[in-house]
């Protein structure tokens, strides 16, 4: 009966040593072709990242100076970009104001006849302003997340192969025990490895 259970207990170790080994192959694949996938996308758009003067305020600098002048590639430069770059500029034309909030004001006031149509413009521009500063945000924190994704992908990767050979060594550990265990059933001495002699 002890061998019995040893054999299964070993047996179901090996199986989930050879999925493991499957799983982290899979989370492998997919973690190279998502960050691949994610660079590609970003050089092809031939962002350089601001350095020096165009960075003008701290936030900036504290978040974007340790990419100055290097070519966008990576999710976590787009961003560094999206956030404290785009963002910035975006709240600094606004007031603030969201791309909802200037529209809204845009809608009403062009509806006021007695508006000035001067105001009226600088209003459509910096609503136009903000929704292509939404979209390239969005954009670009897009690739973030799938960067992110393939990153902890690979982690999980790393667990999964770790894993794998946990299960492989005590699986085989194992078998190894249900044949002592077995030949100590029958009363024979358990089989020991020769030993090599030189």
């Amino acid at each position: 009966m002890r061998k019995t259970l040893d054999q299964l207990i070993s047996w179901t170790g090996l199986i989930l040593a050879a999925v493991l080994l499957v799983a982290g192959g899979l989370l492998t694949w997919a973690s190279s072709f998502v960050t691949s996938n994610v660079s590609e996308q970003l050089t092809a758009q031939h962002i350089t990242m601001p350095g020096g003067a165009a960075l003008t305020t701290q936030d900036m600098k504290d978040n974007l100076a340790q990419y100055s002048g290097q070519p966008m590639t990576t999710g976590d430069q787009a961003k560094a970009y999206a956030d404290h770059y785009i963002l910035a500029h975006m709240n600094q034309a606004s007031g603030g104001k969201s791309y909802s909030e200037v529209s809204g004001q845009f809608t009403a006031l062009s509806k006021d006849a007695s508006a000035d149509p001067a105001q009226v413009t600088k209003l459509g521009e910096l609503r136009q302003t903000l929704f292509m500063g939404n979209t390239l945000r969005g954009l670009l924190l897009y690739g973030y997340a799938f960067g992110t994704m393939g990153k902890i992908a690979g982690l999980a990767a790393i667990g999964a192969f770790a894993g794998a050979a946990i299960f492989l060594v005590l699986g085989l550990l194992g078998l190894r025990h249900a044949t002592t265990a077995r030949d100590e059933a029958v009363g024979r001495e358990p089989r020991r490895e020769p030993v090599l002699q030189s």
